[in-house]
């Protein structure tokens, strides 16, 4: 029976210290670190993750400022906005709140953030970095993923590690950490072969394909670690990619949904928003 990895318990750590350094930074320059979060459209969603992400702010002596757009923003409008957060000494961390409406171009929207500012990790400077093992903002929901693999106490360095899942977002950057980390690692997808039988032999699984209960008992090997990073949403409930009931009796540990991967993309947030203000 896999013990469970508490993604709350581990947030509220990172929280802790991030608040401890906020209140820090507070003394030392006469005002709280700051982070902007830019919403346009109408996506329920997407409203729910800002005011949870508001309130997180608040708790962590964050100073957060919101600014709301409906559905017909326009990229100049956007352009504007941010261009001026850019300039804002106030503000160190800007965050987009994705998806945006039809019509916008999100790559092109989040270039315009400062990469300093850059608080999601997304921009091209940043992932860049990344890749070339340079320090920059990581990406939040990968580095969350680093710190619940290390929160079981197992080294990474040696082990085999696959990720299933290739985006831009999670799948490849967080290859990239577990590369850093010295994992050896393989990268798989919907055009992969066989692919049970690389699963298999993961030390550390990283689910990240979207799909419900995608990852299936026989596709684990036993004792490994399963980060499951998947939100799917049906009549049902919320589920993720892992089926969470049978690859518990089969892993050594394992992330449940809701609870796992989901209360640390937050947590990162704020620690890149203070870290980007000291």
């Amino acid at each position: 029976m896999a013990r469970i990895i508490d993604g709350k318990a581990v947030a509220a750590e990172i929280k802790a210290s991030v608040r401890e350094k906020a209140e820090d930074f507070e003394k030392a320059n006469g005002r709280k670190p700051g982070l902007a979060v830019v919403k346009a459209g109408n996506d329920p969603a997407s409203a729910i993750y800002v005011r949870n992400k508001i309130k997180a702010c608040e708790a962590c002596n964050i100073a957060s400022y919101s600014y709301y757009f409906d559905e017909n923003v326009t990229y100049a409008q956007l352009a504007e906005l941010i261009d001026a957060l850019n300039s804002d000494g106030t503000v160190d961390g800007i965050l987009v709140q994705l998806p945006l409406p039809r019509g916008i171009d999100e790559r092109k929207v989040l270039s315009l953030i400062a990469p300093e500012k850059d608080a999601d990790g997304f921009h091209a400077v940043n992932a860049g970095k990344l890749f070339l093992g340079e320090r920059g903002t990581v990406a939040c929901t990968p580095r969350g993923i680093m710190e619940l693999i290390r929160s079981t106490g197992v080294s990474i360095a040696g082990k085999r590690a696959v990720v299933i899942g290739r985006s831009n977002i999670v799948g490849k950057p967080v290859a990239q950490l577990l590369l850093a980390a010295d994992a050896t690692v393989t990268v798989c997808h919907s055009k992969t072969e066989n692919l049970a039988e690389i699963t298999r032999v993961a030390d550390i699984l990283v689910a990240a394909v979207g799909r419900k209960k995608f990852v299936t008992a026989d596709m684990v090997k036993p004792g490994a670690i399963v980060i499951d990073v998947g939100m799917n949403r049906d009549d049902e409930g919320l589920f993720g990619d892992v089926d969470f009931d049978n690859v518990k009796d089969v892993a050594g540990y394992i992330t449940p949904v809701p609870g796992g991967v989901g209360p640390m993309t937050i947590a990162m947030l704020l620690s890149n928003t203070v870290e980007s203000a000291i």
